[in-house]
């Protein structure tokens, strides 16, 4: 991720060493965008939860017919060519998939299997003195300059991302700063990798893999990699990019060793995602990722013509011309032909244009009506991230309160329910369902309570009406002034009273001293300053801060403290395996509602009698507001419609929200990196190797020398040193379940921090020519670029495939 100026906490890495993300957050909006938060849940369901089905097609090869061009949409064209530096993109991505070596793919549950197409094995030999692993290269692979794949391309990739060399521009370099030494084993087509300590994502290094023409020395890494490779190993070449056209075209490699590729090349078209609609109706592309709305005029154009309507019938009933009525369409007659000759030329000026509306959705929804949409759900999981630098949100309990105000199956189904995908919340940061990784533990922070929501709130001194309430002994500056002796006078006096009131019953002091600490209830100011406001603010103190149930009512044993304890108890009883534990502080967490009788009968609610203004929550002279930033682009109308969701949420509890759109281009690197938001949704692409990659998004933020915060991924500002180190335990052990079971510990205790809320797995909707296989919605996968193709003619009805 880039390095932004931030002014209230800088995305810069802790050292040139631990720059280590190895998928970019993407931008929820246009794909502005790994999920896992769930609760303690017990080994028995572990991975269990299925994955998403893949809808791509799928053929066998002898049903593809050989040859033909394919055209594929994304989102811009490359910046870089070099997936290593901070803006490589999914296009990047895209064409390293295509042209280079990845010793290891990603399976339809999310697992790496190793490549017979470059590797023959890959294993770890020793594990002491240190760990040894051994790769066995296809004697076959080679670069497309004609030289075999070995040992030097290894050392010039571990070189360049060890961090040693800082003339190397890197952007991540996690598990290569590990590597002790590299060297060749018995033979040319052997490498043999000692690691200094241990790691257990070994699987993840050299992938993709650059020939040591690319990682040799600091200048071709930095600079010459971006617009060009100097050799490539994979099933198609990088023939040329067209930036005037908007086209990277790849080519069938002919040294290409493994199975070759059905088409004969594959052309990368930029076209943003709100003009795709149009694009593919054109006849500009055949395979396209689309939004929600592009995919509802597929499914109307496939409707309309098995009814035997054509487009422009189709028009009539629901296009353009579907709000044009009998009288409506008279009148407009009348206007155009009528002699009020200014009216009349306006009328027919607008006639014309609805004509050619209506005339330009029939033709488009002829043409879509040759695509279908294919559909899963992405690898990446759309969050409510919480920012817990500063303001109400840096107190845990106004967090939790936030999270138990929402009700994510809610906002899933909103999403997911309508396209047909499953609609379980994401139990896991860390994970996708069918991930070995996956576990849902949610219920470190529990589900959707509004009065749980409340019960925090009170605690942490947020009640209604308290943004119309001075803080108690405020005063005005020259009462306080004029005051001053008279306190310090009256302190004095106090004292020696306090003494001799010991003497006589030192009983009644304890009892006077109780009644004070109750009274005093609420007065401790978490939120001093406003929401956004770029000053740190101390610790917040957990504790007794307010009224218990949110009424107004005062009530005694402030129940948010134990449920902060509570809640790191069922964080806890995963790391000790204490399953009877985590239960037992589950039953802790229930609201605490005093003893009846002491201030009010049990079960009392406050008198309903104030506006609704009124019931707002504050404190100490403030409203509790949270500014809510959301990307305003074209293609981010679903994730605005969710947030309208949150906000009435969030609403029903006394939390009032600022909500801010902002142009898709500044979202993320202004607001979401630098810190500028209370609530943002942005999404986490999924990995296999959640040990590594997710570490950064979690790390604990560290303070910098200048007084700003070190926070590397960690845009929600919210960590703390156990979650890190399991993160470290995770990475460092061979043993590859207890490994998982550490990265499990880890997303438990990120859930109960609340720093950021999984809402839902994103949808991944594809457009795509109905006689293309192999090719689709993924789900988990990625794709293999050889198979991609067209249905042969005698299966798919003459169908004319794009030559």
């Amino acid at each position: 991720m880039s390095q932004f100026g931030a002014p209230r906490g800088r995305t810069c890495s802790r050292s040139p060493r631990s720059r280590t993300l190895r998928s970019v957050a993407t931008l929820t909006s246009a794909v502005l965008a790994v999920t896992v938060l769930a609760g303690c849940s017990s080994g028995d369901d572990t991975g269990e939860a299925p994955a998403a089905a893949q809808d791509n097609a799928p053929a066998k090869r002898d049903a593809v017919a050989d040859g033909g061009t394919l055209r594929w949409a994304v989102d811009a064209l490359p910046t870089t060519l070099n997936s290593f530096q901070a803006d490589a993109d999914g296009t990047t991505a895209r064409i390293a998939g295509a042209v280079l070596p990845s010793l290891y793919t990603i399976d339809e549950r999310g697992r790496p299997q190793l490549n017979p197409d470059y590797l023959e094995s890959a294993q770890i030999v020793e594990t002491e003195p240190k760990q040894v692993v051994l790769y066995k290269l296809n004697q076959q692979a080679v670069w497309s300059d004609g030289r075999e794949i070995g040992a030097p391309d290894f050392v010039a990739q571990w070189r360049a991302l060890s961090g040693r060399d800082t003339a190397y521009w890197t952007a991540r370099n996690s598990g290569y700063e590990r590597i002790e030494k590299i060297e060749k084993g018995k033979n040319d087509l052997e490498v043999r990798i000692t690691f200094a300590k241990p790691y257990a994502d070994w699987q993840s290094l050299f992938t993709p893999l650059y020939p040591k023409q690319v990682m040799g020395s600091p200048n071709s890494f930095n600079d010459g990699a971006r617009t060009t490779l100097k050799a490539t190993a994979g099933p198609f070449l990088l023939k040329s990019i067209n930036r005037g056209s908007g086209d990277v075209t790849l080519t069938r490699n002919p040294r290409w060793w493994g199975q070759s590729a059905k088409l004969d090349s594959l052309v990368l078209k930029a076209v943003p995602r709100a003009d795709r609609s149009a694009a593919l109706a054109a006849g500009k592309l055949d395979l396209a990722e689309i939004d929600r709305s592009t995919a509802e005029r597929i499914a109307l154009a496939l409707r309309d013509a098995r009814a035997g309507r054509n487009g422009a019938q189709a028009a009539l009933a629901h296009g353009p011309g579907s709000a044009i009525t009998s009288s409506k369409a008279l009148k407009s007659w009348a206007l155009a032909h009528g002699s009020d000759e200014e009216k009349a030329e306006e009328v027919q000026a607008a006639r014309q244009k609805n004509q050619k509306a209506v005339a330009r959705y029939a033709s488009e929804q002829d043409a879509l009506a040759g695509f279908v949409v294919r559909k899963s759900l992405e690898p990446a999981y759309t969050q409510l991230s919480l920012n817990g630098e500063s303001g109400a949100l840096a107190d845990e309990r106004v967090r939790r309160a936030v999270a138990r105000a929402i009700n994510r199956q809610e906002l899933a189904e909103s999403v997911l329910k309508p396209l047909g995908l499953p609609a379980a919340p994401p139990g896991s940061h860390l994970a996708l369902a069918g991930q070995a990784a996956y576990a849902d533990s949610s219920d470190a922070l529990g589900d959707q309570d509004t009065k749980e929501a409340r019960a925090l709130l009170a605690d942490a001194g947020w009640v209604p009406g308290g943004a119309a309430r001075k803080p108690a002994g405020a005063k005005d500056g020259a009462e306080a002034g004029s005051e001053a002796e008279k306190a310090k006078k009256a302190k004095t006096e106090k004292a020696e009273q306090d003494k001799k009131d010991k003497k006589a019953d030192g009983s009644s002091t304890d009892a006077k001293k109780k009644a004070d600490t109750a009274s005093d209830e609420g007065l401790y100011i978490v939120g001093d300053d406003k929401p956004g406001d770029p000053r740190a603010l101390p610790a917040p103190v957990i504790g007794a801060a307010g009224p218990e149930n949110g009424t107004g009512i005062l009530a005694p044993a402030p129940a948010a403290a134990r449920q902060s304890a509570a809640l790191l108890a069922r964080a806890e009883a995963l790391d000790t395996g204490a399953g009877s534990g985590a239960r037992a502080a589950h039953s802790v967490t229930k609201p605490d509602r005093g003893v009846a009788g002491a201030y009010a009968p049990l079960g009392t609610a406050a008198p309903v009698t104030a506006p609704q203004a009124a019931r707002a929550l504050g404190k100490d002279g403030k409203e509790l507001s949270l500014r809510f930033v959301l990307p305003s682009g074209p293609g981010s109308e679903s994730l605005r419609a969710v947030g309208d969701r949150i906000v009435r949420m969030l609403d029903a509890v006394g939390i009032r929200t600022q909500v801010t759109k902002v142009s898709d281009d500044s979202f993320f690197k202004d607001h979401v990196a630098a810190g500028d938001y209370d609530l943002a949704l942005y999404s986490w692409p999924a990995s296999a190797f959640p040990a590594t990659d997710a570490r950064p998004i979690f790390a604990k933020p560290e303070p910098a020398s200048d007084g700003s915060l070190l926070v590397e991924q960690n845009y929600s500002r919210v960590g703390t040193d156990r979650i890190d180190q399991l993160f470290d335990q995770a990475a460092g052990t061979l043993d590859e379940e207890e490994s998982r079971e550490l990265v499990r510990q880890a997303d438990a205790r990120i859930w109960a921090a609340a720093g950021s809320i999984p809402l839902y797995q994103r949808p991944q909707l594809v457009a795509a020519k109905a006689e293309i296989v192999n090719a689709g919605a993924w789900g988990l996968a990625g794709p293999r670029y050889q198979d991609i193709g067209f249905k042969k003619p005698e299966s798919s009805k003459g169908a004319e495939r794009n030559r």
